[in-house]
């Protein structure tokens, strides 16, 4: 069951006249060592994002097939990709990223995960040009869109993400959707501040404000991205999510399992953070196959 405070924040959103602009992150490229290592710690499987990852990995099994290259734009720490990766042995993962602190942060840790099927680019992923035209099954990226300077760029990825991608590719995407009110946002982004780092407190803070509006993503969409369908979270799109059709054509039993392990193995509290995000998102159209919703 939803908190007060979100339920709260529901109905705001809903009633609001507010509308709190787009304000870019104060460091669009996270090289400050300290700020990597907070964002890395919160991220790692037993942080603050766990039930997230957990969440957006069981939807990247559902685009995904056995021998896939699967590129993750902004794959920042790797934790997400670690994730994946871990659950697909028998796919190959490009994560590209401009940050080389970030990527040193990436390769350590596939190195401790001892991952055979990751390989790691410094690159932006407005512009892809190491990569061919159509060369590529799927292409994801979880909660970083945000980061880009601006609408320009966001479409710039939209673009390149079109070109490389093959015509019978998988997709998805997901990131914050921008809210209307800002305590809104800072609701969202205190939640959890017992249990995190102050500087990821105000990271997640600036996610939220650097959000794009769920009406960009879905112009860009549309306009790029034709084969997919976009989705956000019920009522307000707090996160939003842009998803091709399922390309297995069942579900794996063995991939299902390793991630039900995972959820089982959560915490109490992690587990309600699970539920409530399947939830939201489930009345928002997106079902996850692969953790049972």
């Amino acid at each position: 069951m939803p908190s007060l405070a979100v339920l709260r924040t529901l109905i705001r959103e809903i009633a609001t006249q507010e509308r709190s602009p787009r304000v870019n992150e104060p460091d669009l490229v996270m090289d400050d060592p300290e700020k990597v290592a907070a964002y890395t710690r919160a991220g790692r499987e037993d942080g603050v994002m766990a039930p997230v990852y957990l969440y957006h990995c069981a939807q990247v099994c559902d685009v995904i097939k056995p021998g896939d290259t699967v590129l993750d734009l902004a794959c920042g720490p790797a934790t997400q990709l670690g994730l994946i990766a871990r659950v697909n042995p028998d796919v190959n993962f490009i994560g590209v990223d401009l940050s080389p602190e970030m990527l040193e942060r990436a390769k350590t840790y596939v190195d401790e995960q001892n991952l055979k099927n990751v390989q790691l680019k410094e690159g932006a992923i407005t512009n892809l040009n190491m990569f061919d035209e159509n060369s590529i099954d799927v292409v994801i990226s979880t909660v970083a869109l945000h980061h880009l300077p601006d609408r320009d760029a966001l479409e710039q990825t939209f673009s390149e993400i079109n070109r490389v991608l093959k015509p019978d590719g998988g997709l998805y995407l997901v990131d914050f959707g921008h809210l209307k009110s800002e305590k809104s946002i800072n609701t969202f982004a205190y939640q959890y501040e017992d249990r995190q780092a102050e500087l990821f407190t105000l990271d997640y803070l600036y996610s939220l404000r650097a959000a794009f509006s769920f009406t960009e993503f879905e112009q860009l969409t549309k306009k790029y991205l034709t084969k997919a369908k976009i989705f956000s979270t019920f009522v307000i799109p707090y996160m939003v999510a842009i998803k091709s059709e399922a390309r297995a054509t069942e579900v794996d039993k063995e991939k299902q399992q390793k991630l039900l392990n995972i959820k089982q193995s959560l915490p109490d509290y992690h587990k309600v953070d699970l539920a409530d995000l399947m939830v939201f998102f489930r009345l928002g159209g997106l079902k996850n196959k692969y953790l049972k919703s």
